[in-house]
């Protein structure tokens, strides 16, 4: 990390964020051997020039973790722009494009990685819904107000597609799930497409999903995603009262043993933002750090053993 030399209350305010930090118990990734990912909605990231304090903090819960799929990327990248010197060299990004409407709120979304752990693999597009034929033109029976944004990346032994959403809240519940089981639907046949690029699929964002047992996480569950065991506890909220996951991480996984049992959540507010912002209102506070928390997970990257394990069950079978 790259911080530089600092004013004293910036200064302070990052030791009182690396003792929160500390208390997420992040374990440190192992080259070639695991990988630690993150989702995180940072409140509308770029839309008005934050504080440089805001810059340091936000860098510093990146800089935690190998890969993080961002959202609420704004369509300026100022902000991202001042992150990434912090981060340092060898840390890179690929974004999607801006919808410029107030459906997509003029939102990307974007991957942070670092490259020392892990590597993009060329393939970087946005989802959009199937298309159905009408009269001489394609065109998609459903609506989804904020494309996801699918990149492909090889850590270790272990290539996968990372799939990142921002799903709108629904006027009516209804409304949300159709969006949520259009979703599923498109990843199910994107897994079983004779020419996917790989059949590990990590899916991570913001689906303003509020808990386990709602309708809409049946829906996104309903076509064989699935919670890493790391996740499967319930309270793990992401919202900063932490009693709403809003923002999942799930997979579809060749083996399961690619993810670990470490996973959670980190909670850079623990019930008060004044030392790290001192002068701020709890909702200016959320403007300048946001109103989610970064969910994370590690995954096995050295999966050797169960290719072996694999081949040699099918020679045997055969």
């Amino acid at each position: 990390m790259f911080h530089g030399n600092l004013p004293l209350d910036i200064a302070e305010g990052l030791r009182t964020l690396r003792s929160r930090i500390e208390a997420a118990a992040i374990p440190p990734s192992k080259l070639d051997e695991t990988l630690n990912v993150a989702t995180w909605n940072v409140r509308e990231f770029g839309t008005k020039r934050r504080s440089a304090a805001a810059i340091h903090y936000i860098a510093e819960v990146i800089g935690q973790f190998d890969l993080v799929g961002l959202v609420e990327l704004n369509e300026n990248l100022q902000d991202l722009q001042r992150i990434l010197p912090i981060l340092g060299p060898y840390w890179d990004v690929v974004y999607s494009d801006a919808i410029r409407d107030y459906g997509g709120n003029w939102e990307r979304i974007c991957y942070l990685f670092d490259k020392r752990a892990c590597t993009f693999n060329g393939m970087a597009a946005q989802a959009f819904p199937p298309r159905v034929k009408k009269g001489a033109e394609y065109l998609p029976e459903t609506s989804w107000w904020r494309l996801p944004y699918v990149a492909a990346f090889k850590a270790g032994n272990f290539d996968f597609l990372a799939f990142t959403t921002h799903v709108r809240w629904g006027k009516s519940e209804a409304e949300h799930g159709v969006e949520i089981q259009g979703l599923a639907n498109w990843l199910e046949a994107k897994i079983k497409s004779k020419f996917s690029e790989d059949q590990d699929v990590l899916v991570m964002g913001d689906f303003n999903i509020p808990a386990r047992d709602h309708p809409t996480f049946k829906a996104l569950t309903s076509t064989g995603l699935k919670l890493p065991r790391a996740l499967l506890h319930d309270d793990f909220g992401t919202n900063l009262a932490r009693d709403k996951r809003y923002d999942q991480i799930l997979h579809f996984a060749r083996f399961d043993e690619s993810f670990t049992d470490k996973g959670g959540v980190l909670d850079f507010y623990k019930g008060d933002h004044k030392p790290l912002f001192p002068d701020l209102t709890k909702d200016q506070f959320t403007y300048q750090m946001s109103d989610h928390l970064p969910l994370w997970i590690q995954i096995n990257t050295d999966i050797d053993g169960a290719v072996l394990d694999q081949l040699i069950q099918r020679k045997r079978g055969g």
